[in-house]
């Protein structure tokens, strides 16, 4: 049974709008099994006296209301500024600018979305891929045709040429902290590994490093991802780059693309992966599937629920990665998904025997 708050039970809608709920209770009921979310927030279709921070309140022009929309924004409430075939998300600083078919139920759908427990940028996403109708066409109405989703706009020009392919399902990618450990590794056998080192200093050091990591990933015919250093990874010609979507404004992708490097990128969640897309990359990242102690991650964990859905809207558009808090123990529900890759950190450095660990994590890829 659907585990979800009674929308009807709600202060959903300010001004309330009765019909507006039932279109969310009916949309809400079609798109699976969530866990209900508490978050306080509320769509507003005319400007509310005192906004709270849950409000997300809805303006046909944003400029025409440029002092309110100023307020409203440091009050902590967020304002969708939506037009034809257009809608941009302001919200905490950042402005969330997508391009597309907005429903006759987009704002039902938000709210549906919104009670999924999604962010709103995420839920603005899947309420502009959203169609009239989709709740009486399958029980599970779930968007999962990436040719309806939104367009981001505002980007970065992509790289003229997209980035190199790797392999469709890159199996067992351990994220590994020095050179010796990614030599070590790859000496097991494995063919899809990443240098995460987290200083670029001394730069001499780095290089070396980089340097090792590309030689034995040649040696053994492996796939060597270098992350975030992709400067020093273009000179020593490595395999792959991996990034995270800050950096995607400050490198050279059209310089990684044209060396033939390939590029992974991570992705928290439908806006980022639909960011991810935009720059044509080799495999995207998703996660982190549960919460991890390696790096402090900027979004609450995505869990195997969301992990599915991203796998059923991008199977056969690129490779994917799950990544975050994945060990042995959980690996095989990862992988009934439909993930082609899983990186895992600490199940390899920190296994008592980490070559034991190896074989165990590789055994369930051929299961």
């Amino acid at each position: 049974m659907t585990q979800t708050l009674a929308l009807k039970d709600r202060d959903l809608f300010w001004p309330p709008a009765d019909e507006l709920t039932e279109a969310a209770e009916r949309i809400r009921a079609r798109l699976g099994d969530w866990p209900p979310t508490h978050a306080p927030w509320r769509i507003c279709l005319t400007a509310p006296d005192e906004p709270n921070g849950g409000d997300l309140i809805i303006v046909a022009d944003a400029q025409r209301h440029g002092e309110q929309v100023a307020r409203w924004l440091v009050q902590g409430a967020g304002v969708i500024e939506a037009a034809q075939e257009t809608a941009t998300l302001h919200l905490g600083g950042d402005k969330y600018r997508l391009e597309g078919h907005l429903a006759e139920d987009w704002i039902p759908a938000l709210a549906a979305f919104l009670d999924c427990g999604f962010d709103p940028h995420d839920a603005l996403v899947l309420a502009l891929a959203w169609r009239d109708g989709d709740e009486t066409r399958a029980d599970d109405a779930f968007p999962s045709d990436l040719a309806h989703f939104p367009r981001l706009a505002g980007l970065p020009d992509a790289p003229l040429q997209a980035f190199a392919r790797c392999p469709e399902r890159l199996g067992l990618y351990p994220v590994l902290p020095t050179a010796e450990w990614v030599e070590r590794v790859v000496g097991l056998g494995v063919k899809t590994v990443q240098l995460r080192r987290k200083s670029a200093h001394p730069a001499d050091e780095l290089k070396r490093e980089i340097a090792r990591c590309v030689a034995v990933g040649r040696q053994h015919d492996a796939q060597v991802f270098i992350n975030d250093h992709w400067q020093a990874a273009l000179e020593a010609g490595a395999y792959g780059v991996h990034l995270g979507q800050e950096d995607l404004h400050s490198a050279d992708l059209s310089a990684l693309a044209a060396a033939g490097i390939r590029l992974g990128l991570s992705t928290h969640g439908f806006y980022e992966i639909l960011k991810a897309l935009h720059f044509r990359p080799s495999y995207v990242a998703l996660g982190a599937v549960f919460p991890t102690t390696t790096k402090v991650m900027p979004t609450a964990p995505q869990g195997l629920r969301r992990l599915a859905r991203y796998v059923r809207l991008l199977d056969g558009v690129v490779p994917l990665v799950a990544i975050g808090g994945i060990d042995l123990q959980v690996l095989p529900d990862v992988l009934a998904t439909g993930v082609g890759s899983a990186a895992v950190v600490r199940a390899v450095t920190e296994a008592a025997d980490p070559a034991a660990a190896v074989s165990a994590l590789q055994q369930l890829f051929t299961q």
